[in-house]
């Protein structure tokens, strides 16, 4: 390898390091304050970057908050892409989905912000984005699979809508985790404890597990 070469490398390398460090410092900002309440200044003083550097990667305020929402979702994609669900029976793999889904909300509080803001926002930057689409195609398609093996094997209900089953999934657990304080306050309960957080993600397994394995219609009389 050339010097030229080696130096190039090692510029490229420092540049990507340079970029992540202010995406995560862009990812703190806007999860915390929002789009409107961000500032590029704090942006650049919480990456120890200066405004010069920060545009030079990002370009803009608007450019810089889309690159944030395009890793947020693109990390939660390529998270579940490496759970290999096909692999497992259909129930357990639906398990596993949803497990994974209430933990990963859990552990990246700043994922559930930032799509709120967004949001509020009524997704005008996701509609911008030509990456973010793409990247839900394959979880969709893992779904809808587990769904139809789950029929032929006649452990799921026929007819399931995998985008309907996946929105529920995910809404069953983002609003306990945004409502969670004004909850507790209603109903008398502390919902933010650990053992409050575990019976509520297995609460969740029990709603999915049970609406696919009770065929459409059925009602228990009780008797």
């Amino acid at each position: 390898m050339s010097q030229a070469v080696a130096t190039g490398s090692a510029q490229n390398e420092r540049g990507e390091r340079s970029a992540r460090i202010i995406l995560d410092a862009a990812t703190e900002e806007f999860a915390i304050k929002g789009y409107d309440g961000a500032r590029i200044d704090s942006i650049a003083a919480r990456a120890s970057a200066n405004k010069r550097m920060l545009y030079h990667y990002f370009g803009s305020k608007d450019e810089l908050y889309l690159a944030v929402l395009e890793r947020t979702y693109a990390d939660i994609r390529a998270a579940e892409e490496a759970l290999d669900l096909t692999n497992l029976s259909p129930r357990a793999g639906v398990e596993h989905l949803v497990r994974f889904t209430w933990q990963y909300f859990l552990d990246h509080p700043k994922f559930l912000a930032i799509l709120n803001n967004e949001n509020l926002m009524r997704g005008q930057f996701l509609a911008r984005s030509s990456r973010i689409k793409p990247l839900h195609v394959p979880l969709v398609d893992r779904l809808a699979a587990l769904l139809h093996k789950g029929e032929r094997d006649g452990a799921f209900r026929s007819g399931v809508d995998p985008v309907q089953l996946y929105i529920t999934i995910a809404a069953l657990g983002f609003f306990y985790l945004s409502n969670r304080y004004t909850l507790s306050q209603i109903f008398d309960r502390q919902l933010d404890t650990d053992s409050a957080l575990m019976d509520r993600g297995e609460h969740i397994v029990d709603v999915v597990v049970s609406f696919l394995t009770h065929p459409a219609g059925a009602v228990d009389s009780g008797g």
